[in-house]
């Protein structure tokens, strides 16, 4: 599909008023996207876990105007309270996804958002924040367009939370979603996720992330910074080769259920994002002295015990171990026992592999 895919006919049908609520989750990254091209596309492809615990729930309450409006009408309230700060985000979204979305200023919106993680906790909540929003919004499209299938539902969905937030269009569906141009992955696209429809060994079934709270702080660069110093940086065409690599060799890990492998690739893409960062221009260390205290036990605790547990990162200080469902019992232990202690306040998050996004009625 392309863009002018996601351009609607005028509508056949008239909404008055209304309230949709979307729930939809985080997701993690296994084969990191880093850097992007204009109009929020990625520089390499991507591969992620959809969570299911780390969740956003939002709801859109929509009144149709008189007149249309020469600028957006939405408030905007999180956990209860009015968040002006988030209001440029907003807008900038919307701005973005109006060619595809053409009742944007006949309504008057009401947004209503919550997080089932604490905010500010460390949880990038940028994906599954957007992702709820454009599924409220392609809610009320499909009532305008009764006749949308639920192939162009879901993949416009995903179109239009990448315009809010590149890893957004991961967080639709589940359980392991790509986002990309890659050649041998099929249906793949930059412009929005697709599930992963490979073979996957029961290996991998139920995957367990707990996401460590080493800095519950606000992000030292941000996203959109972070992205734009790869444009001119040494090693950008040799980690692009690398991801398209390392998304190849997760497809035979996939299939073949070989753990040890699986750690191998995790764990690199997670120390390379961060080396792109430490060797940008201006340079970034966003690794904390926890984090790396943490990954030495993530370290030993493997050779002790023969287990599987392995770490990846975002662009922050929080550790993701990731750990297969069989081996859970000893590997909470373990965090319990010896990670805990590095964690801010001793907070962390246990979530699992999830399913994607969720209608509430």
């Amino acid at each position: 599909m392309t863009k002018k895919d996601f351009i609607p006919k005028p509508y056949e049908s008239s909404v008055q008023q209304g309230e949709v609520t979307w729930e939809s989750p985080s997701n993690i990254a296994l084969v990191k996207y880093w850097g992007k091209l204009e109009n929020q596309i990625p520089a390499n492809p991507s591969i992620s876990f959809t969570l299911d615990h780390c969740r956003t729930t939002t709801t859109l309450n929509f009144q149709k105007k008189e007149n249309p409006a020469s600028d957006f009408d939405f408030e905007l309230l999180f956990e209860g309270e009015k968040k002006e700060s988030f209001r440029p985000k907003i807008e900038k979204f919307l701005e973005r996804v109006e060619p595809y979305l053409l009742f944007l200023k006949d309504y008057k919106f009401s947004i209503e958002t919550s997080n089932s993680f604490p905010h500010s906790s460390g949880i990038a909540s940028s994906a599954s924040g957007m992702s709820a929003l454009a599924l409220c919004l392609m809610s009320l499209e499909k009532q305008l367009d009764p006749k949308m299938d639920e192939e162009y539902f879901t993949r416009k969905s995903s179109f239009l939370a990448r315009l809010g937030s590149g890893s957004a269009c991961r967080s639709i569906e589940g359980e392991l979603v790509v986002w990309g141009m890659h050649n041998t992955i099929y249906e793949s696209s930059d412009l929005y996720g697709v599930p992963f429809r490979d073979e996957v060994h029961e290996n991998f079934r139920n995957y367990r992330d707990t996401i460590l709270l080493v800095d519950k702080g606000e992000k030292q660069v941000s996203s959109t910074v972070g992205h734009d110093l790869m444009n001119d940086h040494p090693y950008a065409e040799t980690r692009f080769r690398q991801a398209h690599d390392n998304l190849d060799k997760l497809k035979k890990i996939f299939r073949s259920g070989d753990l040890e492998e699986f750690i191998k690739v995790v764990e690199s893409e997670a120390l390379t994002l961060h080396a792109m960062m430490m060797t940008s221009q201006p340079y970034f260390l966003l690794m904390k002295p926890n984090t790396l205290a943490i990954i030495n036990k993530i370290f030993r605790f493997r050779e002790e015990t023969g287990l599987h547990a392995c770490f990846t990162l975002d662009a922050g200080a929080n550790v993701h171990l990731l750990y297969p469902d069989n081996e859970a019992e000893q590997t909470l232990e373990f965090i319990e026992n010896e990670l805990k202690q590095y964690c801010q306040n001793g907070q962390y998050i246990n979530d699992k592999v999830g399913s994607g996004a969720k209608k509430l009625a």
